[in-house]
Order: structure tokens, then C-alpha cells, then sequence
């Protein structure tokens, strides 16, 4: 076996350990683990603001959500070929696949499957957001990545990034401040009141 080989499998048998670690997790209610650079981290429950911010964008999501995609809330999916597993605060993913996985095994999903992931920072995680998950969702080619940004330093803004690359970025990204309308793409073609979202 080449060192190569040696090192790809050591890095499948860790992914492995920790994803074996992580549904065996009993975590708190209200918190979410996630996998990223080779170890579990916890993440307390989310401010109200949080979920002020995700009623209102499901609220949208649903206005004009074909029947065969379902919005999820804490829905964990993974990007496997870089060892990382998030549980986004919401998650587009056709229903099909939701309907078809165990209902007794805590397995994510594949993150490219799905059709939008949201974020949305907090204090302590704003940079993940921008950067690790911005770079994991674009190399799943999740072709939506919603980032509702509290703490950007231009102040509170909502970004819509679209067109992944595989290099681990996107081509495309329209970005507007707390209080301006702000278009989703199709199959969602519908427009994000970010009035109501609190700062």
C-alpha cells in the first residue's frame, strides 16, 4: 500500500470513528453537533432572533415550493469528501429522499442533494459561516447557499450565493442589507421581506 493509500484510509477509518461518535452523541436539547476539521463541536441553542429569522424564511420557502421539495429545520447533511457534517438551521431537500431514509438511524444526508442550505451566525460561528461552510456547501454543489449575516462588518446582511464551482466557491452572489427585498432563485422564485428580521 502506498502512503497514499495508507493515508486516505486512515482518513475514511476516522471519518468513520467520528460519524459512529457523533449518532451516538446524546446531546442537549437545543443544541446541534456538528463534524468539522477531524472533531465533534457543540453548538449552544440559537438566540429568538434565530428563529424569528427562520419562520420568516420558511414562511417564504413555502409560498411557492413545488410539492416534491420539503423545508427542513436541523436537518443534518455532510460533506463527506471533506470529513465535515452540519446541521444547517434550514435545509431544501427533496421530500423522496427524507421520505427513504431510516426513520431509526441518525444519518445525514448528502449534502449535494440538497437544493438550499441557510445559515444563519452567530457571534461565535460568523466566520465558519462565511468561510468553511461557504467552501463545503459550494464543493457539495449545493446550488443555493442562503447566509444571513448579523454581524457583518457593513452591518446586518442577507447573501444569496448561486452557481457553485468545485474549487470550493461560487460564481455568483447578491447580497443586501437587513430591510431590503432580496430574490431566491428557482425552483424557490420567491423574495425574502428581510424587514422583519431582527438585528
Amino acid at each position: 500500500m502506498t502512503a497514499a493509500g495508507a493515508g486516505t484510509d486512515r482518513a475514511r477509518s476516522s471519518w468513520s470513528n467520528l460519524l459512529r461518535t457523533w449518532r451516538e452523541l446524546d446531546v442537549p436539547e437545543g443544541w446541534r453537533a456538528e463534524i468539522g476539521d477531524g472533531r465533534i463541536q457543540l453548538i449552544p441553542p440559537p438566540p429568538m432572533g434565530h428563529h424569528v429569522i427562520v419562520g420568516e424564511v420558511r414562511r417564504s420557502l413555502y409560498g411557492n415550493l413545488p410539492d416534491a421539495l420539503g423545508v427542513h429545520q436541523t436537518l443534518s447533511v455532510h460533506v463527506a469528501s471533506l470529513g465535515r457534517l452540519y446541521v444547517p438551521h434550514l435545509v431544501v431537500m427533496p421530500t423522496a429522499l427524507v421520505d427513504a431514509a431510516d426513520p431509526e438511524v441518525n444519518n445525514p444526508m448528502d449534502a449535494a442533494d440538497a437544493l438550499l442550505v441557510a445559515e444563519i451566525t452567530s457571534q461565535g460561528n460568523a466566520r465558519d459561516d462565511r468561510t468553511k461552510k461557504y467552501r463545503a456547501y459550494a464543493r457539495a454543489g449545493v446550488p443555493v447557499y442562503l447566509l444571513i449575516d448579523r454581524f457583518d462588518t457593513r452591518g446586518p446582511m442577507s447573501t444569496v450565493f448561486t452557481e457553485p464551482n468545485e474549487d470550493g466557491t461560487y460564481k455568483r452572489s447578491d447580497a443586501v442589507p437587513f430591510g431590503k427585498p432580496l430574490a431566491l432563485p428557482g425552483p424557490f422564485d420567491v423574495t425574502l421581506d428581510t424587514e422583519a428580521f431582527p438585528t
